[in-house]
């Protein structure tokens, strides 16, 4: 059969995702400090774009309340004989001096206007802002300095180096000496007769391989009491933690009142020792929408503060104005700029218009949350706001990514609002997983410590109390998440 070329038509349809959809995408799920980072970027990469500038109302403004003090002025005066110096006519205009330098003293009244005392000038001889600012020591820093001040061989310095540098923020040592030895060439004895001498640093416990050693290395400072704490630790740590003091009475041979004062101790002592060197600097957190309660409603306000509101850029408006006087080069230049950045534009827009939806679709169906807190919120999913604001779910999923809400309750990410459901035992209407672990975490804070509640035990409180049916798997499963240990290390001796 011979082959042979042919044309034809055909009727399809296709969804083709171009590089302005793509970006719009993007913008979704930006964060506020994303958002504000990226549209620097394209003002710098964009010179259509621009920043809107609200100078020319301030000088505006500051030239008519010039005017209105010239004539007040010019009244008070009224009758007396105009000097040669002013200029003007008879038919009320402004009289002035006829060499008045506007733009001088437009200077001078924006300066007069915001000098205030802390905005004086900072003298010379002073260090940079920068210079003041205080960093607070790291761990590595701090051993390492410990390890210079340290008289050994250079061999052993490269050691010490080593083993300081394979230890992780809690303090502990994560590399074996064999690793250690392999790197810098030399025996396991030499790399264990160093690390000996690193563990007598600061903090006590440092460069422990695990807990009991750690727990051994701050026990050796203890003078007399040392050897018994040591002993405790290295037989009855599993005990300690259980709080179960009978075997360790039992088997040491000491009174319940000794082994409750050791246990006491032990429990004092850091099993972290580079904890006081980690402290992670507070993360504020600047709201994206803010719900304000007006009588008995509640309405939402997005945040503007700090976003860049853009605009495009006249002087290149007034190019593309002037016809044939620019180049067939430059005009399509400016026009790929131009829609680059009308896109942009309505881009962020539409993130802003998309983001007030969802949360004003979210405050309809918590309403409640609002107004009594945590245990009224609500099972909801992305399909429940998607469809009261006719969007897509994955649209809604992107718009709630990485943004925060200032509510009378406090400040929540909007994901906060999503919650499965549980079942009440009653047939009732169901209640949010969120809720449940609320109610978790206030039976366990309530409960009496020398008898603790199993996770059974909570699940038949819930169902009997609060009809909720939920399974002891699935209360062990948000205690876990709560970071909340089991009952029988919850439990204290009496």
């Amino acid at each position: 059969m011979p082959i042979e070329l042919k044309q034809g038509l055909r009727l399809a349809q296709q969804l083709v995702v171009t590089p302005q959809l793509q970006q719009a995408i993007k913008l979704l799920q930006l964060s506020r400090l994303e958002l504000t980072t990226l549209v620097q970027q394209e003002m710098v990469e964009n010179p259509v774009l621009e920043e809107e500038d609200n100078e020319e109302e301030v000088t505006e403004q500051i030239k008519e309340s010039a005017g209105e003090q010239h004539e007040q002025a010019k009244l008070e005066d009224h009758g007396h004989e105009h000097t040669s110096d002013e200029v003007g006519t008879k038919d009320g205009e402004l009289k002035e001096p006829a060499n008045f330098d506007w733009e001088n003293y437009l200077g001078i009244y924006n300066a007069e206007e915001r000098s205030t005392p802390s905005t004086r000038e900072v003298p010379e001889d002073l260090p940079p802002f920068e210079a003041s600012l205080n960093k607070p020591e790291s761990l590595h820093e701090h051993l390492l300095w410990q390890l210079h001040l340290s008289v050994i061989s250079d061999m052993d310095m490269k050691i010490g180096e080593e083993i300081i540098g394979n230890i992780n923020e809690d303090g502990y040592l994560k590399s074996t000496l064999e690793e250690i030895a392999a790197k810098r060439k030399c025996s396991a004895e030499d790399a264990e007769r160093v690390l000996k001498r690193i563990q007598k640093f600061d903090p006590p416990g440092i460069s422990a391989r695990d807990l009991k050693e750690c727990l051994i290395l701050q026990a050796k400072l203890l003078g007399e009491e040392s050897g018994l704490l040591i002993t405790v630790i290295e037989e009855h740590l599993h005990d300690l933690e259980k709080h179960q003091l009978q075997p360790i009475v039992r088997k040491q041979k000491l009174t319940l009142e000794k082994v409750k004062e050791l246990a006491h101790i032990i429990s004092n002592m850091e099993p972290k020792p580079g904890r006081p060197y980690n402290q992670e600097n507070p993360q504020y957190i600047t709201p994206d929408v803010y719900v304000k309660k007006l009588g008995n409603e509640y309405i939402v306000v997005l945040n503007e503060d700090g976003l860049p509101k853009l605009q495009v850029s006249n002087f290149y408006k007034r190019t593309l104005a002037q016809g044939d006087n620019v180049s067939s080069k430059t005009r399509e230049y400016i026009q790929e700029k131009l829609r680059s950045a009308m896109w942009l534009i309505k881009s962020i827009h539409q993130r802003q218009r998309t983001l007030y939806k969802v949360t004003k679709s979210i405050i309809k169906h918590q309403s409640e949350f609002l107004e009594k807190g945590v245990t009224q919120l609500k099972p909801m999913v992305l399909k429940d706001v998607a469809d009261d604001i006719g969007m897509h779910e994955s649209t809604v999923s992107r718009v709630t990514t990485n943004k925060y809400v200032h509510t009378p309750k406090g400040i929540f990410e909007l994901k906060y609002f999503f919650n499965s459901s549980v079942a009440s035992s009653n047939g009732s209407e169901a209640i949010a997983s969120e809720a449940v672990k609320n109610r978790i975490q206030k039976l366990i804070s309530e409960e009496n410590v020398k008898k603790p509640l199993s996770d059974q035990e909570i699940s038949n409180i819930l169902k009997e109390k609060n009809e909720i049916d939920v399974a002891r798997r699935t209360v062990a499963k948000y205690r876990e998440s709560l970071k909340i240990p089991t009952a029988s290390r919850r439990r204290r001796p009496n």
